[in-house]
This record gives structure tokens, sequence and C-alpha cells, in this order.
């Protein structure tokens, strides 16, 4: 039997599936909480603090947060704790200043708009905690995770049947950890890491045969972003590093990558490689120049220290199946785009090898993190940047499992009542996690989770969308108080 081609095809695309996409998109907006949370406080503070306060002061962020993230950093007199501050007095801020790049011009039409307001004799505060800025806050993150989503359709959906790319779509936008940090916590990072690392990947693949040096710098850009969204992008780079070893080895024996045009001289790869980096590294100036001024050198994260992480014991399996957030014990349907991954690999090995290469980098510097399960998360919030590889491989693995069925047609439906049952099974742990029916640190017990899938949840699942939908304010305070009792009841480790 003849290998099936997956080269990019040159049919004309059909745009009723994006169009589809978009009233998804428009249809799931109320599902958007506007709130600032957690790690989000973090995230947002460098969106605020300089759009308000014209500097990176957090301490207003600090105290306007939620309870269990205030209590560890301020006194009773709410003020910050001493040991919070750093070495140039600023207030401890590890997280990235990324998301809150990707914010700005959202939040400048927003106070730009609430300014013109007030002086119409409005009585919304200019401050960045009133709803404008969080309602504009939450639909910028919606909107930059469904650009990463349709970023990655458009890439699968080059080497498979529209069907498959669309239903792989809809299946991680809605069966993975994605809709969380999309719509539930929008302050964290996360969707804009997947909008991030899609859209190095879609331009990425987009010139890959022959990339021109403005195309270089374009990238390079591109790339930076994706560091400043969120650090582990970096090994998403084993993308370039695998293809730069071939265009070397190619250029040392004088030959061409197949399909491609000529590959440049061994000086000619040098000098771009090197503007590449350059580039990088000046677009990263707002996370050198943050890190510079809080922490008093550019190159401190904040995080664990390099020297104890767990270079010699890897939680390469607890990363995958730990019930404390591990990947595929949490969103199983991954563990279908993980093998999509590696038939993609298999079946087209010149984009497959970096493609699969970047997941396994990434997959282990994870697995290398001493908080690899992410303390506070659902499932393992880290591989959501890894969305477009998901994407794509699980419509590569519907596409290769309806060669198994005798028409299309069945394969279709098939997939699609696959689909369906993860959805609601994702959609069921959900609310388990953000009703706290669960443990949100920590392991949780795999036979009480399933119990709970089809004994507990079912009834007050209808009532509890309700009130999410319609008294939010009223259910996120009961979420935060459950939130605290947990915490009390099982501190985190010192």
């Amino acid at each position: 039997m003849a290998q099936q081609d997956l080269s990019p095809s040159p049919l004309r695309r059909s745009r009723k599936a994006e169009r589809l996409f978009i009233l998804l998109f428009l249809f799931s907006l109320p599902f958007l909480n506007p709130w600032v949370r957690g790690d989000g406080v973090g995230y947002y503070a460098f969106a605020r603090a300089p759009l308000i306060e014209h500097s990176l002061d957090f301490t207003r962020d600090y105290q306007h947060a939620n309870d269990s993230f205030r209590g560890a950093r301020l006194d009773e007199n709410g003020q910050p704790k001493s040991y919070f501050r750093t070495p140039t007095g600023h207030l401890d801020n590890h997280f990235t200043v990324g998301p809150a790049i990707l914010w700005m011009p959202f939040l400048l039409l927003t106070h730009a708009g609430v300014l013109l307001a007030r002086a119409l004799g409005s009585s919304v505060a200019p401050d960045g905690f009133s709803a404008p800025y969080r309602i504009t806050m939450a639909v910028a993150t919606a909107f930059y995770g469904f650009l990463g989503l349709l970023l990655a359709f458009r890439l699968a959906r080059q080497y498979v049947e529209e069907r498959w790319a669309l239903l792989a779509t809809l299946s991680i936008w809605w069966a993975s950890s994605l809709p969380v940090y999309m719509y539930f916590n929008p302050s964290w990072s996360h969707a804009h890491s997947s909008f991030a690392v899609a859209l190095f990947l879609w331009y990425w693949h987009r010139t890959r045969s022959s990339r021109s040096l403005s195309q270089w710098l374009i990238l390079a850009s591109i790339t930076s972003l994706m560091l400043n969204v969120y650090y582990p992008n970096g090994m998403v780079l084993a993308v370039l590093a695998v293809e730069a070893i071939r265009q070397y080895l190619s250029a040392f024996r004088r030959r061409s990558l197949p399909g491609a045009s000529a590959i440049p001289r061994v000086p000619e790869l040098l000098l771009r490689h090197l503007l590449f980096a350059a580039v990088v590294l000046a677009c990263l100036l707002p996370t050198f120049i943050t890190r510079y001024l809080i922490y008093g050198s550019a190159f401190e994260s904040g995080y664990v220290p390099l020297r104890n992480w767990l270079w010699f014991s890897p939680a390469f399996l607890d990363v995958l199946f730990a019930s404390n957030h591990g990947l595929l014990a949490w969103t199983p349907i991954l563990l279908l785009a993980i093998v999509g991954l590696f038939l993609f690999w298999r079946r087209e090995p010149l984009v497959g090898t970096p493609l699969l290469a970047g997941f396994l980098a990434f997959y282990v510097f994870i697995a290398c993190y001493p908080d690899w399960a992410g303390i506070s998360s659902y499932g393992n919030r880290f591989f959501v940047s890894l969305t477009p590889f998901f994407i794509l491989g699980l419509a590569v693995f519907f596409d290769r499992a309806a060669q198994l069925f005798r028409s299309r047609r069945a394969a279709f439906a098939a997939a699609c009542i696959v689909v369906a049952v993860f959805t609601l099974w994702n959609a069921g742990l959900m609310f388990q996690w953000g009703a706290h029916l669960i443990p949100a640190r920590g392991p949780v017990s795999i036979s009480e989770m399933a119990h709970n899938q089809f004994f507990v949840v079912p009834r007050p699942f209808s009532a509890d969308l309700h009130r999410y939908l319609f008294k939010r304010k009223a259910l996120m305070q009961q979420i935060e108080d459950r939130d605290l009792q947990q915490l009390k009841n099982n501190p985190p480790p010192p």
C-alpha cells in the first residue's frame, strides 16, 4: 500500500469552518470570568501598575488581590511583608511581562474611554481594577486564545482533510485545560502562550522552505514575544535547532533539502542565525529591564534556581500520569494527540521531526522543573502552550483512524462521539475543580474524581451554571471561600 502524502494541498480552502469558529467564539464569550486572581495578580500588575501608577509599584495590586494570594504577602495592616521585598526595594513579581504587552493596546483604549467618561460625569474609577479594565483584560485573553486556535487549525488543515482539522481544534478547545485559562482564569498567561506558540509555528512553517532575511527578522520578533510571554516556550525553539542542523549538514555536503530551494552557504546561514539571535535578545528587553529593576539582575527570573531542578531525577511518568495534575490523567484526549504527533513524524519526517523535537524538549523541561505539577492547576497547565502541537497531532490521529472505517461518514460520526465523551468528561472535571469538589492543589483521588463525575456533578451542575452566568460575583466568592478552607486544612509546604 502506498504511503499517504501529507504534503500541504494547493486546493482552495473553504471558509465555512473559520466562520463556524468565529460564531462559536462569540457564543462562548458569556463564559468569560473577568477576575484577577492567583498568579493572574502578578501578570496583570505588569499592565496595571505602569498604566495607572506609572511605576512598577505593585502594592495596590497585592492589596486588591484575592484572599489566598493576599494573605501570604500582606501583614495584618494590609502592608506588604518585608520578606516579599527584593534587594532593589520592589515587591517580588516573578511572573512574565508578555501578557501585559499583549493586553496593553486594549487597556490603553479602555483607560482613555474611562477618563473620557469621567469627564462626562461617570463614577467609574480609572484605577485599573474597575469592571471596564477587567472585562477588557478577559476579552483580550479570549481573543488571543481564539487566534491561537485559528492558526493551529490552518496549520493542521494543510496536512489532513478539513473535517479532521476542524474536529481536532474543537476537541482541544473544549476537552483540554485551555478553556480554564481562556475563560475562567483569563488573567493567567497560558492562553497568551498558546497564541504565541501557534503564531511561531504557523510562521515558521509558512517560511521554512525559503526564508528571506526579513522573514528571519519577523520570526525573531515572534520568538521574543513567545519568550516574553512564557519562559518554558524556549524549548519550542528545538524546532529551529533541528532545522538548523539539517541546513548546516546540507551546506557542508553542498546539497539541498528535498522540496526546498538551494541551501545557503555556511557563512550565510551563520549570518542569518546571528541576526536572528540578536533581534531576539533586543526584543527581550521588556523582560530584561523588568528583571533588572525588580531583582537587580537582568537574568534573575525569580523562579526556582536551575541548580535545584530535578536534572538527575526527572518526573517523566508523574508529569503524564500522576493524580497530582498529570497531563493524561486529567486531560486524556491528549494521549490521542501525542500518538498523532508520532504518526505525523513517521509520515512526514521533514516537518514532523522538528515538531516532535519541540514537544519532547518541552516535556523534558517540565519533567525537570521542581513544581512540575503546577501547584494550583487544572490538569498540567504548563502544556497549554503546546495547544497547536496537540491540534495537529489529534487531526492526524483522526485522519489515520478514519482509514479503519468503511466510509468517511462513519469515521466522522465515530470521531464526533469520541470528542463528545471527552468534552463532557472535561466539563465535569472542570466543574469539580472550580467548585473545589476535588483539591485545587496536590494529588486527587482518581476513584473519587470518577465517582463525582457520575453521581455528584450532574445534580448541581445546571444550577451552578445558571449562577455562573447570572450571579457570578456570589459564586466566585463562594469558590474563593472554599479555596481558603482547603488551604487552611492542607497548608502548602514552606
